[in-house]
C-alpha cells in the first residue's frame, strides 16, 4: 500500500523545524491553581519547626530505646530462671 505523504531523502519535511527545549528550563506552570491529588503542593513553611524536630527525634529514639529494654528485660528474664 502507498502512502499519501511524500518522503524527501533531504530530510526536509517541509514543516517548521522542532523547536525543543533546554534540559535545565521547565514548563512554565499556571499560578493560583490549587495542586491536584498526586502534585506536590508548593512549600509554604519556612523551614523545620520545634514541633517537626521531636517528632522525628521520637520516631528514631523511642524504637532504639524500646529495643534495647527489650534485649536487657530478656537477659534479666533467662538469668532469673535459676540455671
Amino acid at each position: 500500500m502507498t502512502s499519501a505523504v511524500k518522503f524527501h531523502a533531504d530530510g526536509d519535511a517541509g514543516a517548521l523545524p522542532a523547536r525543543l527545549r533546554p534540559a535545565g528550563i521547565h514548563a512554565p506552570k499556571v499560578l493560583g491553581q490549587a495542586a491536584g491529588p498526586f502534585d506536590v503542593p508548593a512549600a509554604t513553611d519556612n523551614g523545620t519547626s520545634l514541633r517537626e524536630a521531636l517528632v522525628t527525634g521520637l520516631l528514631v529514639i523511642y524504637p532504639t530505646v524500646a529495643t534495647v529494654v527489650a534485649i536487657i528485660a530478656g537477659l534479666f528474664l533467662a538469668s532469673a530462671n535459676g540455671t
